[in-house]
Parts: C-alpha cells; sequence; structure tokens
C-alpha cells in the first residue's frame, strides 16, 4: 500500500468512526448567507482585534485548506468561489464534542459554519465559530503543496485540482464566460438573434475540415459532428430571419497543438442586407468592447508580443500585403513566374492555379509579420467557395480575415447568393476533395436547393472564442482557456 492509499483508508476508518458517533457526513445542503469576499467587504473597516457587535450571524462555508489546532483553540482557512476566509474555534464557543470533531477534520473536508467576524491581532477579517457541520469528507489529499501545483499534465486532465489549487485559472474561465455574456449582450443590442443549428449533420459544410463521423442505429445513417453551422444560419436567411447569430461546439478531426483543440467554441453571425465591410466594422468594435469591459485594457502581452488593440485596424487586401510586407509583387508575376518562385518556398501542392498560388505565398511568406490587429481582405476565389466575387477585383471575393499575433482570429465574407455560381464553385470543390480532401469543401446539395429560392445579399462572420480569450487573458495555450481539453489517454 503506498502513501496515498494509507492516507485514503486512515481517512475512510475517520470517517466510519464520526458517522458511527452520529455525525452526518454528507448531508443535503447548509444555509450559507454569506460568501468570503462578502464577509471581508462588510467588515473591512474593523479595527484590529475589534469584534462585530452586530445580532446576524454569518453562515458561511468552504472546503478546508488549512488547519491549526493549539490546545483548546485553533484555526482553520476554508476557500469558496470567491476566495478564503480564517476561521477560528474555541472548545468553549463549540462544545467539547464539537471541538474533539473540529480536531479530526481534515484538508480538503467541506464545512459549514456560523458565527460573528473579528479581526485578528495580525489584521485578518476571521469568523469566530460558535457552531459547524461536516458538509462532505475528502477522501484523498489535496496535491502536496497544492498552491504551486504546476505539472501542465495534472493540472488538464485533473482540472477539479487545477481549480483548487491555482486562482488565477479561475480567474481565467470566470473571465471567459463574461467575455462570451458580453459577446451576447453586444449582438443582441443590434437586434440579432441567437438560434441554435444541428450538431449531427447529414452532410458537413461550412469550411474545409475532416469531420468526425458517427453512426445512427435508428434510422440506420451515418452522420457527422458540426464543424461549422454556416450553411444552416444561410438556411435561415433564406427563411426570412435577417440577424442571426450561433455560439455553440464546433469539431474538427484535426491534430492538436497550443492553438488547435478538436472540440471549439466558435461564434457565427449573419446580416442580410450587409456584407463584409460592416462585418469588419463590427468585429473590430466587439473585440475592443470585450476587451475593455471584461478586462479593463486594449494592450495585452501575448505570446511574447506586445498587442495594441487600441485606434483603427489597418485593412490590407492580401496581394498588397505581399508587396508591402516582403517586397512580392505577384500582380507583376506570369502564372509560370509565380508557379516557379511559389516552388522555391516548398510549394507542392496539386492544386496549382493562380489563387491557390498566392494565398500560399501568403500563408508561407506574410503571415508571421502580423503582430497588431490587421484585416488582410479580398482573398483568390478558389480559396473561398462560399464567397461573393470582389465588386472591382477579377480572380478575388470579398473576404477578410482578422490576424493578431500572428494568428486568424476571425473570417468574414460578403456571402455568395447567386445560387448557380454556388452550385459551380461546390461542384469544382468535389472534384478537388478526391486528392485533397480536407482542403476542399463537400458538395451540399440540400443548400444548393434551399439557395435557389433566393437568399438576400449578406455578410457573415465567424470568430474563434478559444483564441480570442487566450490573447485577452494572456494564455499561450488553448489548453488554458478550456476547462477540459481532449487529452491523449493516460495509458498512452
Amino acid at each position: 500500500m503506498d502513501s496515498e492509499e494509507r492516507i485514503m483508508h486512515e481517512r475512510i476508518e475517520k470517517g466510519k468512526r464520526l458517522a458511527e458517533a452520529g455525525l452526518d457526513l454528507y448531508p443535503f445542503g447548509f444555509d450559507k448567507n454569506a460568501s468570503s469576499a462578502e464577509i471581508k467587504k462588510v467588515y473591512e473597516k474593523l479595527p484590529k482585534e475589534g469584534r462585530d457587535n452586530m445580532k446576524n450571524a454569518v453562515k458561511a462555508a468552504g472546503r478546508i485548506m488549512t488547519v491549526r489546532v493549539m490546545g483548546k483553540a485553533g484555526f482553520c482557512t476554508i476557500q469558496d468561489e470567491e476566495g478564503k476566509l480564517q476561521l477560528y474555534f474555541t472548545r468553549d464557543n463549540v462544545g467539547e464534542e464539537k471541538y474533539k470533531i473540529f480536531k479530526k477534520l481534515d484538508i480538503g473536508d467541506f464545512i459549514g459554519v456560523e458565527g460573528s467576524v473579528f479581526r485578528t491581532k495580525m489584521g485578518e477579517i476571521t469568523v469566530d465559530v460558535k457552531s459547524f457541520d461536516m458538509l462532505s469528507k475528502s477522501l484523498r489529499t489535496l496535491p502536496e503543496k497544492f498552491h504551486g501545483l504546476k505539472d501542465p499534465e495534472t493540472r488538464h486532465r485533473k482540472r477539479y485540482l487545477d481549480l483548487i489549487a491555482n486562482p488565477d485559472v479561475k480567474k481565467t474561465f470566470v473571465q471567459r464566460t463574461k467575455a462570451i455574456r458580453e459577446i451576447r449582450s453586444y449582438l443582441n443590442e443590434q437586434g440579432y438573434l441567437e438560434v441554435e443549428v444541428p450538431v449531427l449533420q447529414p452532410q458537413y459544410g461550412g469550411a474545409a475540415a475532416r469531420p468526425f463521423i458517427t453512426k445512427h442505429n435508428a434510422l440506420d445513417m451515418n452522420l457527422y459532428l458540426k464543424i461549422s453551422p454556416e450553411l444552416y444560419l444561410k438556411r435561415l436567411l433564406i427563411g426570412g430571419f435577417e440577424k442571426v447569430y450561433d455560439i455553440s461546439k464546433n469539431f474538427r478531426n484535426e491534430g492538436i497543438d497550443f492553438d488547435h483543440n478538436p472540440e471549439f467554441t466558435m461564434l457565427e453571425w449573419y446580416e442580410a442586407y450587409a456584407d463584409y465591410h460592416k462585418m469588419m466594422d463590427m468585429c473590430e468594435e466587439m473585440i475592443k468592447r470585450i476587451a475593455m469591459k471584461v478586462f479593463g485594457k486594449q494592450k495585452f502581452t501575448f505570446k511574447d508580443m506586445e498587442i495594441d488593440l487600441s485606434g483603427q485596424w489597418e485593412r490590407l487586401p492580401m496581394t498588397e500585403a505581399l508587396k508591402k510586407i516582403v517586397n512580392v509583387d505577384v500582380d507583376s508575376m506570369s502564372d509560370e513566374d509565380l508557379l516557379s518562385f511559389a516552388k522555391q518556398h516548398k510549394f507542392d501542392s496539386p492544386e496549382r492555379t493562380r489563387g491557390h498560388l498566392i494565398n500560399f505565398l501568403f500563408e508561407a511568406l506574410v503571415e508571421d509579420n502580423l503582430v497588431q490587429p490587421i484585416f488582410i481582405t479580398d482573398y483568390p476565389v478558389e480559396v473561398s467557395p462560399l464567397t461573393k466575387r470582389h465588386r472591382s477585383k477579377p480572380g478575388f471575393v470579398e473576404r477578410a480575415e482578422l490576424f493578431i499575433a500572428k494568428s486568424e482570429f476571425a473570417n468574414m465574407y460578403s456571402e455568395l447568393n447567386d445560387p448557380l455560381e454556388q452550385r459551380k464553385r461546390l461542384e469544382e470543390q468535389e472534384k478537388q476533395r478526391a486528392h485533397d480532401e480536407e482542403n476542399n469543401y463537400p458538395m451540399d446539395e440540400d443548400f444548393c436547393e434551399a439557395l435557389e429560392y433566393g437568399m438576400p445579399p449578406a455578410g457573415g462572420i465567424g470568430v474563434g472564442i478559444d483564441r480570442l480569450i487566450m490573447l485577452l487573458s494572456e494564455n499561450p495555450s488553448i489548453r488554458e482557456v478550456i476547462l477540459f481539453p481532449t487529452l491523449r489517454s493516460e495509458n498512452k
């Protein structure tokens, strides 16, 4: 029996003895009336060694983090959702039998206490306990030096221990929730309606990605986990809704790294009669608003880069970005010269259209130079099958991507609503899937049929929530902003 098993056995036996003595180790609830933060705020003006003379006692509850027994008195620290609170136990206050129970409490146990508040000689707000109840017996010990739990594998696999040990981790997820709440507030104020789309889909689409496949036994058919809500949200524009958004999980059967998790949260919104210019305006406005309202600033340190969200964000067409940032003038190159130049930079794709070559060179040469917020606009039509052709640039579409800190954060379109053009583009993509399934869109007959009934001109956008929270919380890994990230099996 190792030390952990031995301690667990001892705690189980201790719990049995307490239960035999009549103590309920797992009661149904506790009438808590104040959090640790509320108690500290209400009594922050108490002088040292001062006592609260109010008749109303506080009732607090939480997990025991420290215990210090000194004969007939002892101190204990509990932790609740909002922080830590010191408790003071004396045999005279709680009675001899209850004081014996207090001395048998373990770190990790949950207790509820009732008492008055005072400030110690050291200046700490403390509850002078008059009575207490056991709320849950902890059978396992918290990690040694729990306040310093650092191992990433343990932290991500056992997030509950991470949340107990590291207050900043809990803060990140509180901020994440508030940021998503602020997104909803922003879009609701703009007159958008939040909707839901299927997670299980007979045909996946809206992005170039490998899906997860599952089987529905009753219908005897394969279904795909959603990789994007786009085509369903467009169906709603066809049906008569004019402003819709969806915040939900997407699933892509892809690799895992610091920026990617196969299950991730995506925001997409679509507005009839708008275009990609309005989507850029809204994207910039929304992110700046979240930064200030939730995080209280517009300057962030992310992956050793200083990011400034203030000021007007630059908008630069892809071909101009190549020319301005890396001095590559693709407009002046012939198709042959463009292919030869791309091969010098390890281009090896079978898709060799001019648009594919331009997009490859942008990704290979420019993206790593995009640190401050910038919208890269006007993508080649070949890599944007759901986007309306540019109104003045042949061969390009009205698409923009937001780049910050060398990574893409949002993707927005003037949406393609010509049903004949859409069908042609998806058919071309389907042909390419034979040799490159992951980077080409599948044909969706039902969507093409829906589009034939007529869809108004529209602007649409997708924003990666996880990556946005990474930036604003200054966390370099996506695992730090997803409560339960996908991990390799412990056996492997």
